[in-house]
């Protein structure tokens, strides 16, 4: 394919006033989108995009690798209506950057993962670092496209863009042939595409307020990254102005807010009993954003019988990974629904005051914080939970990855406002960094924590670098008991006096964070616990990330 275009002294095409490279055309059409930042780790193969970005109003972060560059895409995506960005090269750096599509996949995060590629005309003869993006990424993206029309380079990004925010959102990759985006193209933009947003029919509103009239012990579970803040306030007050309650599927917490009294705690791993038994005693399920999928219902296991009441509100006409009765499908995105919802003014029961007052009062003592008073022993996480709770304020924000230490902000971490929680949902280890990097950016002055384990900490904490070269003030607190803990916990169960392939020996992570131009404590004794959130916090409101490294209590050695 070739294209004819004036050239330069280098022999490089030249734009003249009504023409530009794809490549800048690319940057234009994301910036006429709305997206204010692209996490990047530059690649030879698109260089004529990160040209284009050198004068865009679009902020690049240079990150440290491509999967916590997709990472933060990713959380980016959750934090926001637009799709989240990232930028990676042919091969190993879109192998890299996988971990964070599979993520947002699973998540139903929207997001545009740009690849360079090779030439076009070195296609399909084994060229550095060839690779097929249909191939590699159409299982586990919503749309995978190659731009090999250098005039259609507007029309492709504004076609992702719509892929990943229609229906059920999730990830698209765009595919740049490096030769191909330096050919000069008409400037003009495509135009959005608009998204549809569903809503209640006259059928779906009477059948839910018939099902909300007849039901005693109503539950919703709100969950997904396709909200916004109007729309989570909205819902939270009409919950609350009918005695309704409210559980977050799991790792959503905050769109209803963790002190309302309809909220009533977290649907997911390690969920309290109540919670648990919750599923089977409602007796009308009403799903707002998310559908019950395998970790709502411990593995397919958990409300099965289709004599039970499912209503699903989702943008996906497929319910890709449900699980068990549909009563009735509304297909809304969750404003929409919720917009409509609340023209639904119901009597309220004393059946449903009963109820979400019984459930809220297992939350609030699920949720109490532990003693403040430090022990004697190794360092907490209890102790460090009660001295940094009552320090936040209402908007902090918490990001975490997969591990046990994810339980202290599952329980006691308060979310108050939607995308509060960011995390991975497909249990994705390497993303508490990444996540808190890209929201103290999107958030300046916020306070945002992360809570790592030590197994998770090093697979993206380098990323500490692009924090400190950016200035993000995330607190990083790493949970350190020298071993993949959540691993170790089901090697003990199924395979007793055996451990094998689990144990950690660490450096010292507080020494790393200072190399890298942060605060870092180390915490080995519980009573230096309250000093370090102290100095932490202190460090974070002058304008540094910090590091608590928080040696706990370690088990049994392996035998």
């Amino acid at each position: 394919m070739t294209l004819t275009a004036p050239t330069n002294e280098s022999g490089l095409p030249t734009a003249s006033p009504t023409t530009k490279s794809a490549g800048h055309v690319i940057v234009d059409t994301l910036v006429s989108h709305g997206v204010k930042r692209a996490y990047v780790v530059p690649g030879e193969s698109y260089l004529d995009v990160l040209d284009g970005l050198h004068e865009s109003v679009i902020d690049t972060v240079v990150c440290r690798h491509e999967g916590g560059a997709a990472y933060m895409a990713e959380a980016d995506g959750k934090m926001q209506e637009v799709p989240g960005i990232a930028m990676v090269t042919r091969g190993p750096g879109a192998a890299n950057a996988h971990v964070g599509l599979h993520t947002a996949w699973q998540d139903s995060t929207p997001m545009v993962l740009f690849v360079g590629l090779i030439p076009y005309e070195h296609r399909d003869r084994e060229a550095f670092q060839e690779f097929s993006p249909k191939a590699w990424f159409s299982s586990g993206a919503k749309r995978v496209m190659v731009l090999d029309h250098a005039e259609r380079a507007s029309e492709i990004v504004a076609e992702a863009m719509f892929a990943a925010v229609s229906g059920r959102p999730g990830p698209v990759v765009v595919g740049l042939p490096e030769d191909i985006i330096k050919h000069q193209i008409p400037a003009a933009l495509h135009p959005r595409i608009p998204v549809a947003t569903g809503g209640m029919t006259v059928t779906d509103w009477k059948s839910l307020h018939d099902a909300l009239q007849e039901a005693e012990k109503p539950l919703f579970i709100f969950g997904g990254n396709d909200w916004t803040d109007e729309g989570a306030r909205s819902f939270t007050s009409w919950l609350e102005e009918h005695h309704l309650p409210a559980a977050a599927e799991w790792r959503c917490e905050g769109t209803v807010p963790f002190a309302s009294p309809s909220y009533v705690g977290p649907i997911g791993y390690g969920r309290p009993k109540p919670t648990y038994d919750l599923l089977e005693e409602t007796d009308l399920l009403v799903f707002v954003g998310t559908v019950p999928g395998d970790v709502i219902t411990d593995g397919f296991n958990v409300r099965q019988n289709w004599s039970q009441k499912n209503f699903l509100i989702t943008m996906d006409p497929s319910l890709r990974g449900r699980s068990g009765p549909v009563t009735h499908q509304i297909v809304a995105k969750p404003d929409v629904f919720v917009r409509d919802l609340i023209r639904m003014d119901l009597p309220v029961k004393d059946e449903w005051v009963a109820w979400t007052s019984r459930m809220r009062a297992e939350q609030e003592k699920f949720a109490a914080l532990p003693s403040a008073e430090p022990t004697g022993g190794p360092a907490r996480m209890d102790t460090l939970m009660a001295h940094l709770v009552p320090r936040l304020p209402e908007d902090a924000m918490v990001t975490f990855g997969a591990g046990e230490h994810t339980n202290w902000a599952h329980r006691y971490f308060p979310t108050n406002g939607y995308a509060s929680m960011l995390s991975a949902r497909n249990g994705s280890m390497g993303y508490s960094v990444p996540s808190a990097v890209a929201a103290s950016l999107r958030y300046p002055g916020r306070t945002v924590v992360t809570i790592a384990g030590d197994g998770e900490f090093l697979m993206n904490g380098q990323e500490l670098a692009t924090a400190a070269q950016y200035g993000a003030t995330p607190l990083v607190v790493v949970m350190d008991n020298q071993e993949y803990g959540t691993i170790r916990t089901h090697q003990e169960r199924d395979y007793p006096e055996r451990v094998s392939g689990t144990q950690l020996k660490n450096p010292d992570f507080a020494l790393m964070a200072q190399a890298f131009g942060g605060f870092g404590v180390r915490v080995e004794d519980d009573a230096d616990v309250p000093a370090a959130v102290d100095a932490a916090l202190a460090a974070t409101a002058e304008g540094s990330f910090a590091l608590i490294h928080l040696i706990v209590e370690q088990r049994v050695k392996a035998y």
